[in-house]
């Protein structure tokens, strides 16, 4: 009988006795209400994004419904409940409603492009009072009653949307965490098994997780219904500590959406290392994402490989079994069978069969460890000649071998470049960075501001001769300024026009460095609500009903977060 690895065998089982499998052959924690909620829109369930898929920050945390590219289609809610949340955000998820049920749940509507009336009404006065256009409104029990299937606003692009949809969700209540959709009984026509792309293997022996860590991207080959093996069929070696990765999607139909899928798990001899489980997300632990993927890798080939280990300073909660951290180390020279096992939600199975041997002539290449030890559950503080920084504990998803160096100053900069560590290590927190500036006219200094040559601005402020910032951002840093105001470009409008003809006025807004930081807008000297598209830099009023005829006066105030500020100032008739 072949003998089985001895490391993960002594190890302690995480939460699997919690799971059970349901009728879909899927893990689940908990039973869900079958037929309780129903579709919110009228059309057949179309999905451009799936619960549990990878985004580039985050875990997508509901279902995306397509609306045939289109906006304005009616929806509806889910179930009976109230209205506890409307809001509106610029960004994210834009116009949206939270409706809560009375069995626990609460569904989730984003990116709407307009409310019914109820709520169009409590948003305007909301929006008049606090005089902006960003709002988040929790709402009493009982203030907007609604039957299932009550109409609550129409289906659009707003926030962060990168096209016409709804993004749906449903959160337990209590802990407002999203949970899979799909397990409520809301699926979407899905006959197809899980795509599995290839396979990483890395070399784990050094203490510390980075780009310089060995990995072998594995190539792979289809053998049909789901199963997948290795292109070149041979066990593969490894000496020492080592773990493994997928990269794996699911699609509901060929050619379709690149989607989430719901489970990975990784057997060693039929033995369980590790088990995934994208049935409830976290979003306080959602950024963990940059953890899970092998982030290095990404930022260098945007290929996302999930490992199957996990960082000691990542707390997502998606692993649901994990022996020794995911790290394996075999006790003797046999072959070994390696089973990835990937689902979909509606239980689609595909695999990956694969053989793996510890074989001593393998020698890992070595991670040349050069820099000063980071800890990841330690205060981490740094300092050099106009620098200064500190990372707090929960910052680092892992011990770092930090490195930092000094460039020359660029072109219209009040500092050297400070090389902080480099992009390829995700911080889960933000830290404190700090840069003396050098030869900065005291006119400015409430002008400068920390920007970084990989992402521009990153804003900070100047006080007692340092520029400081709180980032979540390893880079390469300078001083520069920011004087230069926002522009204001008319699209539909100019002094002395009349309006009559006219719903609303529009406006192109834009600012060339630290972003904009407000918007405000009058007629005759009142506050006036302007609606804003950032993502489109579009802005625009719509004329009230209650506005007299004749010649008003109207002015667009705009400012940048260094306190530019642009004003446009026109009359029109009406």
């Amino acid at each position: 009988m072949r003998k089985t690895f001895v490391t993960l065998l002594l190890a302690t089982t995480l939460g699997m006795s919690s799971h059970a499998q349901n009728n879909n052959n899927i893990y689940t924690s908990r039973n869900y209400p079958q037929g309780y909620f129903r579709n919110p829109l009228n059309i057949a369930p179309d999905a451009s994004g799936t619960f549990g898929e990878l985004r580039s920050t985050h875990f997508h945390a509901g279902d995306d419904y397509r609306t045939q590219q289109r906006i304005g289609l009616p929806l509806h809610a889910a179930a009976e409940g109230y209205v506890s949340r409307v809001r509106v955000q610029i960004g994210g998820g834009g116009n949206s409603v939270y409706i809560a049920h009375p069995n626990g749940y609460t569904s989730v509507y984003l990116h709407m492009d307009s409310f019914n009336d109820a709520l169009t009404n409590i948003i305007r006065a909301e929006q008049y009072k606090q005089q902006r256009f960003d709002v988040d409104l929790e709402l009493k029990e009982g203030q907007v009653k609604l039957t299932k299937g009550q109409f609550i606003g129409n289906a659009g692009n707003t926030g962060g949307s990168a096209g016409p949809h709804l993004h749906f969700e449903i959160r337990d209540t209590k802990t407002q965490r999203p949970l899979n959709t799909q397990l409520f009984g809301l699926r979407f026509k899905d006959n197809f098994a899980p795509t599995i792309n290839g396979l990483m293997v890395y070399d784990l022996n050094e203490p510390i997780f980075n780009e310089f860590t060995g990995r072998r991207y594995m190539q792979l080959k289809a053998l049909g219904s789901g199963r997948y093996a290795l292109a070149s069929g041979a066990p593969i070696s490894v000496n020492g500590k080592f773990g493994l990765g997928i990269n794996s999607i699911d699609r509901h139909r060929a050619g379709g959406f690149q989607n989430g899928v719901y489970s990975i798990d990784l057997f060693i001899d039929g033995q369980p290392v590790s088990t995934v489980v994208f049935e409830e997300l976290d979003f306080n632990t959602s950024r963990g994402i940059h953890s899970y993927i092998d982030y290095p890798h990404w930022k260098k080939t945007k290929v996302k490989v999930q490992k199957s280990f996990k960082d000691p300073g990542n707390r997502i909660e998606i692993f649901k079994h994990l022996e020794n951290e995911g790290i394996i180390e075999l006790q003797d020279q046999e072959v070994h069978d390696v089973k990835y096992v990937v689902k979909d939600v509606q239980g689609n199975c595909s695999e990956l069969n694969f053989q793996i041997r510890n074989n001593p002539s393998y020698q890992p290449k070595p991670n040349p460890l050069k820099g000063e030890r980071f800890a990841y559950n330690k205060v981490n503080k740094f300092s050099a000649d106009h620098l200064q920084m500190e990372i707090p504990t929960e910052t680092l998803y892992g011990d770092l071998d930090f490195m930092y160096s000094q460039s020359a100053p660029i072109a219209n900069s009040y500092s050297h470049v400070h090389h902080v560590q480099n992009a390829y290590i995700p911080l889960f927190s933000s830290y404190m960075l700090n840069i003396k500036p050098t030869n900065l006219p005291p006119h400015l200094e409430s002008k400068a501001l920390i920007a970084s040559v990989q992402n521009g601005a990153e804003g900070g402020k100047f006080e007692k001769g340092w520029v400081s910032v709180n980032t979540r951002n390893f880079g390469s840093f300078y001083v520069a300024v920011d004087t230069i105001a926002p522009t204001i470009t008319p699209r539909n409008f100019s002094n002395g026009k009349n309006v009559s003809a006219q719903s609303k006025i529009d406006f192109t807004i834009s600012d060339n460095f630290s972003g904009i930081q407000s918007f405000n807008a009058y007629i005759d000297d009142k506050w006036v609500l302007m609606e804003y598209d950032s993502k489109n830099r579009h802005i625009w009023h719509r004329f009230d009903s209650s506005l007299s005829k004749g010649q008003h006066k109207f002015k667009l105030v705009v400012k940048d977060w260094k306190d530019n500020e642009k004003i446009y100032e026109a009359t029109f008739t009406r």
